[in-house]
């Protein structure tokens, strides 16, 4: 196990991944919100297009959440909670603010999670790829 310090999520950071995620909305002509958490779950930063859906903002934090809590994308979960999937009760079961539609990526630096942004806003296809070319961007970023 290496104790080695890993760099927290910044606000610097959080700034980046929305700024990333807003250049491709707009690209594709989609309004969206973004929200990113910190490795605790606390937000970092939130941003809601003047026109995105008012509800986008509450999903774009619930993917956000669902993807840091469990440490995985949320386009990989949507499987796992319907019927006789190894998640289908967890949606119910806990009294969390969990949201398993894609959207939410968990974000890591040298292999440890220190947060995770979600998108609300488009198709759950397209808020998934604009989260993960965010958090892409921010990986070459710090490479």
């Amino acid at each position: 196990m290496s104790t080695t310090a890993v760099a927290p999520l910044s606000t610097r950071d959080a700034e980046s991944l929305i700024t990333e995620v807003r250049r491709a909305a707009e690209t594709a002509g989609v309004t969206v919100s973004v929200t990113v958490l910190d490795a605790g779950g606390h937000l970092l930063a939130f941003r809601r297009d003047d026109r995105a859906v008012l509800i986008s903002g509450e999903t774009s934090t619930r993917k956000a959440y669902t993807a840091l809590q469990l440490n995985a994308p949320t386009a990989d979960l949507v499987e796992a909670v319907q019927p006789g999937g190894l998640f289908h009760t967890l949606p119910t079961a806990l009294d969390r603010p969990l949201l398993f539609i894609a959207g939410g990526i968990p974000v890591h630096r040298d292999g440890r999670l220190i947060g995770a942004v979600g998108v609300g806003g488009g198709a759950p296809e397209q808020d998934h790829g604009f989260a993960l070319a965010a958090v892409e961007t921010l990986a070459r970023s710090r490479a």
